[in-house]
Protein backbone atom coordinates (compact mmCIF):
# COMPACT_ATOMS: atom_id res chain seq x y z
CA UNK A 1 0.00 0.00 0.00
CA UNK A 2 1.29 3.31 -0.79
CA UNK A 3 1.67 6.30 1.39
CA UNK A 4 -0.97 8.68 -0.73
CA UNK A 5 -3.78 5.04 -0.20
CA UNK A 6 -2.74 5.20 3.23
CA UNK A 7 -3.40 8.11 4.23
CA UNK A 8 -6.65 8.05 2.07
CA UNK A 9 -7.16 4.50 4.36
CA UNK A 10 -6.86 6.54 7.65
CA UNK A 11 -8.54 9.35 7.37
CA UNK A 12 -11.47 7.37 5.62
CA UNK A 13 -11.25 5.00 9.23
CA UNK A 14 -10.68 8.52 11.73
CA UNK A 15 -13.97 9.46 9.80
CA UNK A 16 -16.25 6.84 9.63
CA UNK A 17 -15.40 5.80 13.88
CA UNK A 18 -14.80 9.07 14.88
CA UNK A 19 -18.71 9.00 16.40
CA UNK A 20 -17.51 5.63 18.18
CA UNK A 21 -15.48 7.87 20.52
CA UNK A 22 -18.52 9.00 22.56
CA UNK A 23 -19.45 6.10 25.09
CA UNK A 24 -23.14 7.23 24.86
CA UNK A 25 -23.15 6.82 21.34
CA UNK A 26 -21.04 3.66 21.08
CA UNK A 27 -23.93 1.91 23.47
CA UNK A 28 -26.82 3.54 21.55
CA UNK A 29 -25.36 1.67 18.07
CA UNK A 30 -24.71 -1.53 19.76
CA UNK A 31 -27.93 -1.63 21.47
CA UNK A 32 -29.69 -0.61 17.69
CA UNK A 33 -27.90 -2.96 16.52
CA UNK A 34 -29.38 -6.27 17.95
CA UNK A 35 -32.75 -4.52 17.83
CA UNK A 36 -32.01 -4.18 14.09
CA UNK A 37 -31.44 -7.83 13.75
CA UNK A 38 -34.59 -8.88 15.71
CA UNK A 39 -36.82 -6.30 13.14
CA UNK A 40 -35.08 -7.73 10.11
CA UNK A 41 -36.03 -11.29 11.58
CA UNK A 42 -39.16 -10.19 11.97
CA UNK A 43 -39.51 -8.51 8.72
CA UNK A 44 -39.16 -12.20 6.87
CA UNK A 45 -40.93 -14.05 9.16
CA UNK A 46 -44.46 -11.19 8.46
CA UNK A 47 -43.77 -11.30 5.07
CA UNK A 48 -43.19 -14.75 4.55
CA UNK A 49 -46.13 -15.61 6.24
CA UNK A 50 -48.33 -13.67 4.59
CA UNK A 51 -46.95 -15.18 1.50
CA UNK A 52 -48.40 -18.66 2.93
CA UNK A 53 -51.55 -17.41 4.14
CA UNK A 54 -52.27 -14.99 1.52
CA UNK A 55 -49.89 -15.48 -1.16
CA UNK A 56 -51.47 -12.54 -3.85
CA UNK A 57 -48.68 -9.87 -4.61
CA UNK A 58 -50.56 -6.87 -3.46
CA UNK A 59 -51.19 -8.45 0.18
CA UNK A 60 -47.31 -9.35 0.45
CA UNK A 61 -46.43 -5.91 -0.65
CA UNK A 62 -49.41 -4.73 1.92
CA UNK A 63 -46.74 -5.55 4.98
CA UNK A 64 -44.51 -3.02 3.94
CA UNK A 65 -47.62 -0.68 3.48
CA UNK A 66 -48.56 -1.42 7.10
CA UNK A 67 -45.45 -0.72 8.65
CA UNK A 68 -44.51 2.44 6.71
CA UNK A 69 -47.64 4.43 6.64
CA UNK A 70 -47.18 5.16 10.62
CA UNK A 71 -44.49 7.11 9.55
CA UNK A 72 -46.84 8.84 7.41
CA UNK A 73 -49.60 9.95 10.60
CA UNK A 74 -47.42 9.87 13.45
CA UNK A 75 -43.52 11.11 12.46
CA UNK A 76 -44.60 14.80 12.91
CA UNK A 77 -46.64 14.58 16.24
CA UNK A 78 -43.29 12.70 17.31
CA UNK A 79 -40.98 15.41 15.79
CA UNK A 80 -43.07 17.59 17.79
CA UNK A 81 -42.68 15.84 21.46
CA UNK A 82 -38.81 15.41 20.64
CA UNK A 83 -38.44 19.09 20.23
CA UNK A 84 -40.53 20.20 23.68
CA UNK A 85 -39.65 17.42 25.48
CA UNK A 86 -37.40 14.93 27.20
CA UNK A 87 -36.10 13.03 24.12
CA UNK A 88 -35.47 10.04 26.13
CA UNK A 89 -39.10 9.35 27.40
CA UNK A 90 -40.37 9.86 23.75
CA UNK A 91 -38.26 6.70 23.03
CA UNK A 92 -39.15 4.88 25.79
CA UNK A 93 -42.35 5.10 25.29
CA UNK A 94 -42.23 4.03 21.44
CA UNK A 95 -40.17 1.24 22.34
CA UNK A 96 -42.48 -0.16 24.87
CA UNK A 97 -44.91 -0.03 22.02
CA UNK A 98 -43.11 -2.07 19.88
CA UNK A 99 -42.01 -4.77 22.16
CA UNK A 100 -45.69 -5.29 23.51
CA UNK A 101 -46.92 -5.72 19.79
CA UNK A 102 -44.19 -8.05 18.86
CA UNK A 103 -44.98 -10.13 21.74
CA UNK A 104 -48.50 -10.02 21.12
CA UNK A 105 -47.82 -11.03 17.60
CA UNK A 106 -45.36 -14.19 18.99
CA UNK A 107 -48.10 -14.99 20.97
CA UNK A 108 -50.59 -15.18 18.40
CA UNK A 109 -48.31 -17.41 15.89
CA UNK A 110 -47.48 -19.36 18.72
CA UNK A 111 -51.21 -20.39 19.32
CA UNK A 112 -51.88 -19.98 15.36
CA UNK A 113 -54.12 -17.77 15.46
CA UNK A 114 -52.77 -15.21 12.88
CA UNK A 115 -54.94 -13.82 10.00
CA UNK A 116 -53.89 -12.07 7.34
CA UNK A 117 -56.00 -8.94 8.91
CA UNK A 118 -53.92 -9.56 12.51
CA UNK A 119 -50.67 -9.75 11.07
CA UNK A 120 -51.32 -6.56 9.10
CA UNK A 121 -52.77 -4.59 12.23
CA UNK A 122 -49.55 -5.72 14.67
CA UNK A 123 -47.18 -4.64 12.13
CA UNK A 124 -48.76 -1.39 11.57
CA UNK A 125 -48.42 -1.17 15.64
CA UNK A 126 -44.26 -2.11 15.63
CA UNK A 127 -44.33 1.00 12.50
CA UNK A 128 -46.22 3.13 15.16
CA UNK A 129 -43.66 2.98 17.43
CA UNK A 130 -40.82 3.27 15.16
CA UNK A 131 -42.60 6.01 13.79
CA UNK A 132 -42.29 7.70 17.34
CA UNK A 133 -39.01 6.56 17.95
CA UNK A 134 -37.41 7.80 14.64
CA UNK A 135 -37.69 11.60 15.31
CA UNK A 136 -36.75 11.42 18.59
CA UNK A 137 -33.39 8.87 18.12
CA UNK A 138 -32.25 10.82 14.75
CA UNK A 139 -32.38 14.56 16.68
CA UNK A 140 -31.19 12.44 19.52
CA UNK A 141 -27.85 11.91 17.39
CA UNK A 142 -26.34 15.94 18.11
CA UNK A 143 -26.83 15.21 22.21
CA UNK A 144 -24.21 12.32 21.99
CA UNK A 145 -21.82 13.29 19.08
CA UNK A 146 -20.84 17.20 17.88
CA UNK A 147 -22.06 18.59 15.08
CA UNK A 148 -19.54 17.87 12.85
CA UNK A 149 -19.83 14.43 13.12
CA UNK A 150 -23.12 14.17 12.36
CA UNK A 151 -22.75 13.03 9.04
CA UNK A 152 -20.81 10.04 10.36
CA UNK A 153 -22.88 9.00 13.04
CA UNK A 154 -25.89 8.99 11.09
CA UNK A 155 -24.24 6.73 8.30
CA UNK A 156 -22.52 4.76 11.28
CA UNK A 157 -26.42 4.12 12.31
CA UNK A 158 -27.07 3.19 8.35
CA UNK A 159 -23.83 0.87 8.53
CA UNK A 160 -25.43 -1.18 12.13
CA UNK A 161 -28.91 -1.35 10.93
CA UNK A 162 -27.45 -2.88 7.17
CA UNK A 163 -24.90 -4.77 8.33
CA UNK A 164 -27.96 -6.46 10.82
CA UNK A 165 -29.88 -6.68 7.34
CA UNK A 166 -27.03 -8.46 5.63
CA UNK A 167 -27.27 -11.33 7.82
CA UNK A 168 -30.39 -11.29 9.62
CA UNK A 169 -32.55 -11.66 6.52
CA UNK A 170 -30.62 -14.81 5.62
CA UNK A 171 -30.81 -16.02 9.68
CA UNK A 172 -34.85 -15.08 9.85
CA UNK A 173 -35.16 -16.76 6.54
CA UNK A 174 -33.25 -19.94 8.20
CA UNK A 175 -35.26 -19.37 11.14
CA UNK A 176 -38.87 -19.47 9.27
CA UNK A 177 -37.67 -22.19 7.46
CA UNK A 178 -36.66 -24.84 10.40
CA UNK A 179 -39.16 -23.00 13.19
CA UNK A 180 -42.23 -21.05 11.38
CA UNK A 181 -42.82 -17.78 11.68
CA UNK A 182 -43.58 -17.67 15.48
CA UNK A 183 -40.01 -17.70 16.54
CA UNK A 184 -38.94 -15.01 14.35
CA UNK A 185 -41.55 -12.77 16.10
CA UNK A 186 -40.37 -13.99 19.46
CA UNK A 187 -36.62 -13.26 18.48
CA UNK A 188 -37.63 -9.82 17.51
CA UNK A 189 -39.63 -8.98 20.93
CA UNK A 190 -36.17 -10.14 23.01
CA UNK A 191 -34.17 -7.67 20.94
CA UNK A 192 -35.88 -4.49 22.44
CA UNK A 193 -34.26 -4.88 25.78
CA UNK A 194 -31.00 -3.48 25.13
CA UNK A 195 -31.96 -0.49 23.79
CA UNK A 196 -35.16 -0.86 26.65
CA UNK A 197 -31.83 -1.05 29.09
CA UNK A 198 -29.76 1.58 27.22
CA UNK A 199 -32.20 4.02 27.42
CA UNK A 200 -32.97 4.00 31.20
CA UNK A 201 -29.38 4.33 31.66
CA UNK A 202 -29.42 7.36 29.63
CA UNK A 203 -30.11 11.18 30.81
CA UNK A 204 -30.54 13.29 27.62
CA UNK A 205 -28.89 16.96 28.15
CA UNK A 206 -31.19 19.82 29.27
CA UNK A 207 -32.48 22.13 26.75
CA UNK A 208 -31.61 25.02 29.26
CA UNK A 209 -34.63 27.22 27.86
CA UNK A 210 -36.89 28.94 30.38
CA UNK A 211 -39.83 28.96 28.58
CA UNK A 212 -42.48 26.08 28.68
CA UNK A 213 -42.67 23.62 26.16
CA UNK A 214 -44.56 24.51 22.68
CA UNK A 215 -48.25 23.27 23.00
CA UNK A 216 -48.29 20.01 20.39
CA UNK A 217 -50.67 21.49 18.08
CA UNK A 218 -48.73 24.67 18.10
CA UNK A 219 -45.26 23.01 17.69
CA UNK A 220 -46.75 21.09 14.86
CA UNK A 221 -47.85 24.01 13.07
CA UNK A 222 -44.39 25.80 13.90
CA UNK A 223 -42.46 22.74 12.13
CA UNK A 224 -44.54 23.17 8.92
CA UNK A 225 -43.99 26.59 8.55
CA UNK A 226 -40.48 26.23 9.02
CA UNK A 227 -40.59 24.08 6.06
CA UNK A 228 -43.13 25.80 4.01
CA UNK A 229 -40.53 28.59 4.17
CA UNK A 230 -37.60 26.75 3.57
CA UNK A 231 -37.21 26.44 0.02
CA UNK A 232 -33.54 24.24 1.11
CA UNK A 233 -35.21 22.08 2.45
CA UNK A 234 -38.38 21.70 0.74
CA UNK A 235 -36.18 20.60 -2.35
CA UNK A 236 -34.80 18.16 -0.16
CA UNK A 237 -38.09 16.33 0.87
CA UNK A 238 -40.07 16.60 -2.52
CA UNK A 239 -36.35 14.94 -3.92
CA UNK A 240 -36.49 12.30 -1.50
CA UNK A 241 -40.44 11.35 -2.51
CA UNK A 242 -39.22 10.92 -6.25
CA UNK A 243 -36.59 8.86 -4.41
CA UNK A 244 -38.45 6.79 -2.36
CA UNK A 245 -41.26 5.97 -4.63
CA UNK A 246 -39.99 3.42 -7.29
CA UNK A 247 -37.12 2.06 -5.34
CA UNK A 248 -40.10 0.98 -2.56
CA UNK A 249 -40.59 -1.75 -5.82
CA UNK A 250 -37.54 -3.42 -4.54
CA UNK A 251 -38.22 -4.76 -0.85
CA UNK A 252 -42.01 -4.37 -1.61
CA UNK A 253 -42.01 -7.42 -4.06
CA UNK A 254 -38.60 -8.81 -2.82
CA UNK A 255 -40.84 -12.06 -1.75
CA UNK A 256 -43.04 -11.95 -4.98
CA UNK A 257 -39.39 -11.93 -6.82
CA UNK A 258 -37.74 -14.87 -4.76
CA UNK A 259 -40.81 -16.85 -4.80
CA UNK A 260 -41.92 -16.38 -8.60
CA UNK A 261 -38.95 -15.42 -10.94
CA UNK A 262 -36.97 -17.47 -8.86
CA UNK A 263 -39.26 -20.29 -7.81
CA UNK A 264 -37.13 -20.08 -4.53
CA UNK A 265 -38.56 -20.71 -0.84
CA UNK A 266 -37.81 -18.00 2.29
CA UNK A 267 -34.52 -19.12 2.28
CA UNK A 268 -34.02 -17.52 -1.24
CA UNK A 269 -36.13 -14.56 0.01
CA UNK A 270 -33.59 -14.31 2.92
CA UNK A 271 -30.98 -14.41 0.47
CA UNK A 272 -31.99 -11.35 -1.81
CA UNK A 273 -32.53 -9.57 1.43
CA UNK A 274 -29.49 -10.19 2.77
CA UNK A 275 -27.80 -9.19 -0.34
CA UNK A 276 -29.74 -6.22 -0.45
CA UNK A 277 -28.47 -5.82 3.06
CA UNK A 278 -24.75 -6.09 1.84
CA UNK A 279 -25.28 -3.70 -0.48
CA UNK A 280 -26.55 -1.07 1.48
CA UNK A 281 -23.81 -1.94 3.95
CA UNK A 282 -21.24 -1.31 1.15
CA UNK A 283 -23.23 2.18 1.02
CA UNK A 284 -23.04 3.21 4.30
CA UNK A 285 -19.21 2.13 4.22
CA UNK A 286 -18.06 4.26 0.94
CA UNK A 287 -20.38 7.09 2.10
CA UNK A 288 -17.49 9.28 3.41
CA UNK A 289 -15.61 8.89 0.47
CA UNK A 290 -18.42 9.60 -1.73
CA UNK A 291 -19.37 12.55 -0.21
CA UNK A 292 -15.65 14.14 -0.10
CA UNK A 293 -15.95 13.49 -4.13
CA UNK A 294 -19.41 14.68 -4.84
CA UNK A 295 -21.72 17.16 -3.50
CA UNK A 296 -24.93 15.90 -2.04
CA UNK A 297 -27.22 17.06 -5.03
CA UNK A 298 -24.43 15.19 -7.94
CA UNK A 299 -24.35 11.84 -5.30
CA UNK A 300 -28.48 11.69 -5.44
CA UNK A 301 -28.41 12.36 -9.10
CA UNK A 302 -26.23 9.57 -9.84
CA UNK A 303 -27.87 6.99 -7.42
CA UNK A 304 -31.26 7.93 -9.43
CA UNK A 305 -29.41 6.69 -12.70
CA UNK A 306 -28.11 3.95 -10.49
CA UNK A 307 -31.36 2.48 -9.33
CA UNK A 308 -32.86 2.27 -12.12
CA UNK A 309 -30.46 0.63 -14.21
CA UNK A 310 -30.56 -2.03 -11.18
CA UNK A 311 -34.25 -2.63 -11.28
CA UNK A 312 -34.69 -2.86 -14.86
CA UNK A 313 -31.94 -5.57 -14.49
CA UNK A 314 -34.41 -7.19 -12.06
CA UNK A 315 -37.07 -7.43 -14.41
CA UNK A 316 -35.50 -9.35 -17.14
CA UNK A 317 -32.62 -10.97 -15.42
CA UNK A 318 -33.13 -14.69 -16.40
CA UNK A 319 -30.15 -15.89 -13.72
CA UNK A 320 -30.78 -15.71 -9.91
CA UNK A 321 -26.76 -14.53 -9.57
CA UNK A 322 -27.72 -11.47 -11.41
CA UNK A 323 -30.92 -11.05 -9.33
CA UNK A 324 -28.88 -10.37 -6.40
CA UNK A 325 -26.18 -8.57 -7.58
CA UNK A 326 -29.07 -6.09 -8.70
CA UNK A 327 -30.38 -6.58 -5.45
CA UNK A 328 -27.25 -5.56 -3.50
CA UNK A 329 -26.45 -2.60 -6.30
CA UNK A 330 -30.34 -1.63 -4.99
CA UNK A 331 -29.26 -1.74 -1.22
CA UNK A 332 -26.20 0.33 -1.66
CA UNK A 333 -28.54 3.01 -3.72
CA UNK A 334 -31.07 3.15 -0.72
CA UNK A 335 -28.76 3.60 1.95
CA UNK A 336 -26.77 5.80 0.31
CA UNK A 337 -29.81 7.53 -1.22
CA UNK A 338 -32.31 7.66 2.00
CA UNK A 339 -29.21 8.54 4.31
CA UNK A 340 -27.79 11.27 2.10
CA UNK A 341 -31.53 13.04 2.51
CA UNK A 342 -31.21 12.10 6.34
CA UNK A 343 -28.15 14.11 6.71
CA UNK A 344 -28.96 16.91 4.50
CA UNK A 345 -32.38 17.71 6.12
CA UNK A 346 -30.26 17.52 9.74
CA UNK A 347 -27.70 19.68 8.39
CA UNK A 348 -29.94 21.93 7.30
CA UNK A 349 -32.04 22.56 10.35
CA UNK A 350 -31.19 24.72 13.56
CA UNK A 351 -31.28 22.66 16.84
CA UNK A 352 -34.83 24.10 18.00
CA UNK A 353 -36.79 22.60 15.10
CA UNK A 354 -34.32 19.33 14.40
CA UNK A 355 -36.77 17.01 15.50
CA UNK A 356 -39.86 18.46 13.32
CA UNK A 357 -37.85 18.54 10.23
CA UNK A 358 -36.44 15.25 10.38
CA UNK A 359 -40.18 13.82 11.14
CA UNK A 360 -41.25 15.91 7.88
CA UNK A 361 -38.65 14.19 6.57
CA UNK A 362 -39.65 10.85 7.41
CA UNK A 363 -43.26 11.59 6.37
CA UNK A 364 -42.33 12.47 2.56
CA UNK A 365 -40.01 9.37 2.55
CA UNK A 366 -41.94 6.86 4.32
CA UNK A 367 -45.51 8.17 3.09
CA UNK A 368 -43.77 7.40 -0.59
CA UNK A 369 -42.39 3.94 -0.18
CA UNK A 370 -46.00 2.81 1.18
CA UNK A 371 -47.70 4.53 -1.60
CA UNK A 372 -44.67 2.86 -4.04
CA UNK A 373 -45.64 -0.49 -2.04
CA UNK A 374 -48.91 -0.37 -2.78
CA UNK A 375 -48.47 0.98 -6.39
CA UNK A 376 -46.09 -1.61 -7.62
CA UNK A 377 -47.79 -4.03 -5.95
CA UNK A 378 -51.08 -3.25 -8.30
CA UNK A 379 -48.69 -3.04 -10.88
CA UNK A 380 -47.62 -6.30 -10.44
CA UNK A 381 -50.89 -7.61 -10.32
CA UNK A 382 -52.45 -5.84 -13.29
CA UNK A 383 -49.51 -6.30 -15.98
CA UNK A 384 -47.23 -9.02 -14.29
CA UNK A 385 -44.12 -8.61 -12.15
CA UNK A 386 -41.60 -8.47 -14.60
CA UNK A 387 -43.29 -4.71 -16.10
CA UNK A 388 -44.02 -3.74 -12.96
CA UNK A 389 -40.23 -3.56 -11.61
CA UNK A 390 -39.45 -2.32 -15.37
CA UNK A 391 -41.68 0.40 -15.03
CA UNK A 392 -40.40 1.55 -11.61
CA UNK A 393 -37.17 1.71 -12.48
CA UNK A 394 -38.14 4.04 -15.54
CA UNK A 395 -40.21 6.03 -12.92
CA UNK A 396 -36.66 6.33 -11.11
CA UNK A 397 -35.22 8.97 -13.74
CA UNK A 398 -37.90 11.40 -13.46
CA UNK A 399 -35.64 12.85 -10.42
CA UNK A 400 -33.03 13.75 -13.20
CA UNK A 401 -36.18 15.57 -15.14
CA UNK A 402 -36.39 18.16 -12.03
CA UNK A 403 -33.31 17.94 -10.22
CA UNK A 404 -32.13 21.11 -11.86
CA UNK A 405 -35.67 22.97 -10.30
CA UNK A 406 -34.67 21.19 -7.09
CA UNK A 407 -31.48 21.35 -5.97
CA UNK A 408 -30.34 19.32 -3.04
CA UNK A 409 -27.99 21.45 -0.74
CA UNK A 410 -26.61 21.62 2.83
CA UNK A 411 -26.30 24.88 5.32
CA UNK A 412 -22.66 25.81 5.88
CA UNK A 413 -20.80 25.12 9.00
CA UNK A 414 -21.96 26.90 11.79
CA UNK A 415 -24.44 29.25 9.97
CA UNK A 416 -27.31 27.34 12.09
CA UNK A 417 -25.40 28.16 15.40
CA UNK A 418 -28.00 30.44 17.49
CA UNK A 419 -27.41 34.06 16.89
CA UNK A 420 -26.82 36.10 20.97
CA UNK A 421 -29.13 39.24 20.41
CA UNK A 422 -29.22 41.98 22.20
CA UNK A 423 -32.46 43.30 23.79
CA UNK A 424 -34.30 46.54 24.52
CA UNK A 425 -34.80 45.36 27.69
CA UNK A 426 -37.53 44.23 30.24
CA UNK A 427 -40.95 46.34 29.05
CA UNK A 428 -42.28 48.89 30.92
CA UNK A 429 -45.55 46.86 32.49
CA UNK A 430 -45.95 43.59 33.85
CA UNK A 431 -47.12 40.94 31.20
CA UNK A 432 -48.13 37.43 31.93
CA UNK A 433 -47.14 35.06 29.99
CA UNK A 434 -50.15 34.40 28.07
CA UNK A 435 -50.66 38.58 27.04
CA UNK A 436 -51.28 39.12 23.98
CA UNK A 437 -51.02 40.10 20.74
CA UNK A 438 -47.64 41.55 20.66
CA UNK A 439 -47.37 43.63 17.99
CA UNK A 440 -43.85 44.66 16.86
CA UNK A 441 -43.16 47.30 14.13
CA UNK A 442 -39.83 48.98 12.99
CA UNK A 443 -39.42 52.42 11.29
CA UNK A 444 -36.71 52.35 8.57
CA UNK A 445 -35.16 55.47 6.91
CA UNK A 446 -34.74 54.22 3.21
CA UNK A 447 -31.43 55.96 1.71
CA UNK A 448 -32.66 57.62 -1.10
CA UNK A 449 -32.37 55.28 -4.71
CA UNK A 450 -32.22 52.11 -2.30
CA UNK A 451 -35.79 51.72 -2.40
CA UNK A 452 -35.77 48.76 -4.65
CA UNK A 453 -32.97 46.91 -3.05
CA UNK A 454 -34.51 47.58 0.42
CA UNK A 455 -38.23 46.03 -0.62
CA UNK A 456 -35.83 42.47 -1.74
CA UNK A 457 -34.49 42.41 1.57
CA UNK A 458 -37.32 43.10 3.79
CA UNK A 459 -39.51 40.78 2.27
CA UNK A 460 -36.27 38.14 2.20
CA UNK A 461 -35.91 39.19 6.12
CA UNK A 462 -39.90 38.80 6.25
CA UNK A 463 -39.49 34.97 4.92
CA UNK A 464 -37.24 34.32 7.74
CA UNK A 465 -39.67 36.24 10.65
CA UNK A 466 -42.45 34.23 9.58
CA UNK A 467 -40.24 30.82 9.55
CA UNK A 468 -39.13 31.60 13.10
CA UNK A 469 -42.85 32.13 13.63
CA UNK A 470 -44.01 35.65 13.53
CA UNK A 471 -47.64 36.35 12.61
CA UNK A 472 -49.34 38.83 10.25
CA UNK A 473 -46.12 40.27 8.90
CA UNK A 474 -46.04 43.08 6.26
CA UNK A 475 -44.15 46.35 5.16
CA UNK A 476 -45.71 49.76 4.03
CA UNK A 477 -44.48 52.90 3.09
CA UNK A 478 -45.18 56.15 4.17
CA UNK A 479 -47.46 57.87 1.81
CA UNK A 480 -46.38 61.74 2.59
CA UNK A 481 -42.21 60.49 3.44
CA UNK A 482 -41.81 57.83 0.82
CA UNK A 483 -38.48 57.32 2.15
CA UNK A 484 -40.04 55.90 5.43
CA UNK A 485 -41.04 52.56 5.60
CA UNK A 486 -43.18 50.19 8.34
CA UNK A 487 -42.47 46.85 9.07
CA UNK A 488 -45.02 44.84 11.33
CA UNK A 489 -45.55 41.90 12.57
CA UNK A 490 -46.97 39.83 15.85
CA UNK A 491 -46.90 36.84 17.79
CA UNK A 492 -49.78 35.48 19.76
CA UNK A 493 -48.44 35.53 23.26
CA UNK A 494 -46.05 37.52 25.05
CA UNK A 495 -44.12 33.34 25.85
CA UNK A 496 -44.43 32.88 21.63
CA UNK A 497 -42.73 36.31 21.56
CA UNK A 498 -39.86 35.28 23.89
CA UNK A 499 -39.70 31.96 22.10
CA UNK A 500 -39.65 33.73 18.71
CA UNK A 501 -36.98 35.09 20.02
CA UNK A 502 -34.69 32.47 20.65
CA UNK A 503 -34.40 30.79 17.14
CA UNK A 504 -32.63 33.22 15.45
CA UNK A 505 -29.25 31.43 13.67
CA UNK A 506 -25.89 33.45 12.75
CA UNK A 507 -26.51 32.50 8.69
CA UNK A 508 -29.94 34.67 9.43
CA UNK A 509 -27.40 37.72 9.81
CA UNK A 510 -26.00 38.09 6.18
CA UNK A 511 -29.48 39.05 5.36
CA UNK A 512 -29.48 41.62 8.47
CA UNK A 513 -26.57 42.91 7.17
CA UNK A 514 -27.58 43.64 3.88
CA UNK A 515 -30.16 45.57 5.07
CA UNK A 516 -28.23 47.65 7.68
CA UNK A 517 -26.50 48.92 4.12
CA UNK A 518 -29.83 50.25 3.21
CA UNK A 519 -31.03 52.42 5.90
CA UNK A 520 -29.87 55.36 7.69
CA UNK A 521 -28.15 54.89 11.00
CA UNK A 522 -28.11 51.01 9.99
CA UNK A 523 -30.91 49.88 11.72
CA UNK A 524 -34.86 50.94 11.75
CA UNK A 525 -36.62 52.25 15.03
CA UNK A 526 -38.58 48.64 16.86
CA UNK A 527 -41.13 49.07 19.12
CA UNK A 528 -43.02 46.58 21.04
CA UNK A 529 -47.15 46.60 21.67
CA UNK A 530 -49.66 45.02 23.23
CA UNK A 531 -53.11 44.76 21.13
CA UNK A 532 -55.94 45.81 23.99
CA UNK A 533 -59.43 44.68 22.76
CA UNK A 534 -62.58 46.66 24.02
CA UNK A 535 -63.21 46.44 27.68
CA UNK A 536 -59.77 45.49 28.46
CA UNK A 537 -57.89 47.13 31.62
CA UNK A 538 -54.95 49.10 30.77
CA UNK A 539 -51.57 47.89 31.54
CA UNK A 540 -49.88 49.69 34.61
CA UNK A 541 -46.42 50.63 35.00
CA UNK A 542 -44.85 48.05 37.45
CA UNK A 543 -41.56 46.84 35.79
CA UNK A 544 -41.48 43.29 34.54
CA UNK A 545 -38.71 41.36 36.31
CA UNK A 546 -38.03 38.73 33.81
CA UNK A 547 -34.93 38.52 31.38
CA UNK A 548 -36.42 38.73 28.11
CA UNK A 549 -34.59 37.76 25.03
CA UNK A 550 -35.15 40.36 22.13
CA UNK A 551 -34.02 40.70 18.64
CA UNK A 552 -33.56 44.23 18.16
CA UNK A 553 -30.30 43.22 16.18
CA UNK A 554 -32.91 44.35 13.20
CA UNK A 555 -35.42 43.82 15.06
CA UNK A 556 -38.23 43.04 17.19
Amino acid sequence: MTAASSSRFAQWRDTTLAPFQHRVFALFWWASLISSFGSLIQTVGASWLMATIAPSANMVALVQTAGALPFFFLSLIAGAFADTHDRRLVMLASIWLMFIASGVLAALALLGAVTPQVLLLMTFLIGCGTAAFAPAWQAAIADQVPRKEIAAAVMANAMGFNLARSVGPALGGLIVAAAGAAAAFVINAFSYIGMLASLYWWRSPSSGSHLPPEPLGSAIATGIRYVRLSPHIEAILLRAVLFAVPISAVPALMPVVARDLLGGGAPTYGILLGGFGVGAMMGALSSAALRARYSSDLLLRNLCAVASVAMLTISVSPYAWLTLLAHVVCGATWTLGLANFNIAVQLSSPRWVTGRTLALYQTFAFAGMAVGAWVWGEVAVSVGLREGMAIAGLFSLTTLLVARWLPVSIAQAGSLDPHGLTGLGPPAVALDPASGPIVVTVEYRVKAGRASDFLRVIHELGRIRRRDGARRWSVCQDLDRPHLWLERFESPTWTDYQRRLTRPTLGDQQIREQLKELVEDERGAPRRLIERPAGAEPLGSVVQRVEPLDDTSTHG
